[in-house]
């Protein structure tokens, strides 16, 4: 195998939770592109089509599952669906997420809570499923944040613990299925990429991040795309329990 093939996911199936939109639909592509079959997880059937077009325009086979991560028995449901069709799933991709800006005093119990528990709760359900039915050489990546790591201005309490909380995950799922189940965990932290869940804050918001990047610039999704699909690929076969800040330098400021 050369060093270019490691990074090739032929014929491997992978699971994108929060696929009908934004970053979601950035990793669904690029794991196409990489070889992978896709299993789309959201709650938006129509979209989710859109985001299984373009892994057929790749080549690659899309299966759509409408689903709802906070709740366990359909993120087995998924799974289930995914080992019906193909018969094994190698990937997955816990990118399902929802942001909120509340400030603490003001916050609900319902409004933490449901942040958490598609955030986090969401992200384990996911994984357990996976975990029960991966084989050895199975690649789990979790879509942190450096909100997790760092502030980005906003009161965003809940946001910041399931992040934070996801990076804990990660490292405990990693110790615990490395040596016995041969799978890997890892986790990245974007920064400020453009999506659907940053559309909600006010305009100027993202320019308003830039005097804070080392690079200068808001990142582009396929460079976040990009990190997915090594961490997903015999190219990162002796990396885990990480967690990997895409964030053009914010967390060294």
């Amino acid at each position: 195998m050369n060093i270019l093939d490691r990074f090739r996911l032929d014929d491997r199936v992978a699971v994108v939770t929060g696929a009908s939109s934004g970053l979601g639909v950035a990793f669904a592509e690029a794991l196409a592109e990489s070889g992978a079959h896709i299993v789309l997880a959201a709650r938006r059937l129509d979209k989710m089509n859109q985001t299984a077009e373009l892994v057929r325009r790749a080549g690659r086979q899309a299966l759509c599952v409408p689903t709802d991560v906070a709740d366990p028995e359909q993120a087995q449901q998924l799974v289930d669906a995914a080992m019906d069709t193909f018969g094994h799933v190698d990937v997955l991709i816990n990118n399902a997420g929802i942001g909120t800006a509340h400030p603490a005093t003001r916050e609900t119990p319902e409004q933490f809570r449901e942040v958490i528990d598609v955030n986090l709760n969401g992200a384990y359900w996911a994984a357990q499923a996976c975990g029960r039915v991966m084989r050895p050489g199975s690649a789990i990546v979790n879509i942190s944040s450096i909100i997790g790591l760092t502030t980005a201005a906003l009161p965003q309490a809940a946001y910041s613990a399931s992040k934070a909380g996801l990076i804990g995950l990660t490292r405990d799922l990693a110790q615990q299925w490395g040596t016995r189940k041969g799978i890997r965990v890892n986790a990245i932290a974007p920064g400020f990429f453009e999506s659907e869940m940053t559309d909600q804050y006010h305009d100027g918001y993202l320019d308003s991040m830039a005097p804070r990047l080392v690079l200068g610039r808001i990142g582009d999704p396929a460079e976040l795309a990009a990190t997915v699909v090594w961490l997903a690929s015999d190219a990162a076969g002796y990396v885990t329990g990480q967690t990997i800040a895409v964030d053009g330098g914010i967390t060294i400021t």
